[in-house]
């Protein structure tokens, strides 16, 4: 297994990963899945200032996670917001863990202090949204920070909108 920065070559492999959540979960709120080209736009956008990783095994991407703004205000510029995906088929073996370890690492030596996770969360769960996100971040020390009702639609449902942060200053 390894964890290596995303080049924009990776992005059909990362969008193939990505389009399953689009098409059949709530985890996104994104309705369309995005054209290869707009998906290697975002990578190489995100590379400009933030770390954007993808963990191999077998030379095959499982997984990937990458940071972003959490606010376009300069005062903002030392928090950003974390997104991670792994292969359908790739659950249960660590990778997001290493995946968000790695991460936090390159956001703490970039001089980041406060990373932010914007997930979906159902009033109740359903087969499009569970609180798996919600607890995998609780598990690697993030806490719950606030709730947005009722402000994502996706299914004919409403679903709420939860953050979450950890704070990773020295």
């Amino acid at each position: 297994m390894i964890i290596r920065s995303a080049v924009p070559a990776d992005a059909e492999r990362l969008l193939e990963i990505y389009a399953w959540y689009v098409e059949n979960t709530a985890i996104t709120y994104e309705y369309d899945t995005p054209s290869l080209r707009e998906f290697e736009e975002r990578i190489t956008n995100t590379l400009e200032r933030f770390p954007y990783l993808v963990l191999e095994e077998n030379d095959i991407i499982q997984g990937y996670a990458y940071a972003g703004p959490f606010h376009s205000r300069a005062a903002y510029s030392h928090c950003c917001e974390l997104s991670i995906y792994l292969d359908r088929n790739a659950k249960g073996r660590g990778y997001g863990r290493k995946l968000y370890e790695a991460l936090e690492d390159d956001l703490r030596e970039r001089g980041f202090l406060n990373m932010y996770a914007c997930i979906g969360d159902p009033a109740v769960e359903d087969e499009y949204l569970t609180r798996n996100s919600e607890q995998f971040h609780r598990h690697m020390g993030f806490t719950k920070i606030g709730t947005f009702h009722r402000c994502g639609r996706k299914f004919d449902r409403w679903y709420n909108m939860i953050y979450m942060e950890k704070l990773i200053e020295e």
